[in-house]
């Protein structure tokens, strides 16, 4: 495997897990909530439990950029770091509502979206 793929993999990796870890911190409070484990928590402790999780996500975040962007041989440019990384936010996000919370629902506009998102990789991946 060549070294490019190999370090794209790598930031994709990365970037799944961090956007895993973010979506627990910015979301899962709620799911805590809806199972009466975190009713009781004052908003402060709410936030600095989701804080901690995010520090972890930092962990995965910070290196995939590194890794990642063109200037320090990675495959990505900026631009297409950023792109990647909110369609990999969307689908993690996806499916940890599906997973999570069963009461949301996904409808033909949601699906328009993503198609939409994908056209952004697209276009942001595209030579010109």
């Amino acid at each position: 495997m060549n070294s490019a793929l190999w370090t794209g993999i790598i930031t994709v990796l990365l970037l799944v897990i961090s956007n895993v870890l973010m979506t627990f911190a910015w979301y899962g409070h709620l799911k805590l909530q809806q199972m009466g484990i975190s009713t009781g928590w004052p908003l402060i402790v709410v936030i600095l439990f989701s804080w901690g999780i995010a520090l972890f996500e930092y962990f995965f975040m910070i290196p995939a950029n590194r890794i990642g962007f063109a200037d320090n041989g990675g495959p990505f440019t900026l631009l297409q770091l950023k792109v990647l990384q909110e369609c990999i936010t969307l689908v993690v996000f996806t499916v940890f509502i599906t997973l999570f919370f069963k009461g949301e629902q996904l409808h033909w506009n949601h699906f328009v979206s993503f198609a939409l998102l994908i056209a952004a990789v697209f276009f942001a991946f595209l030579k010109t």
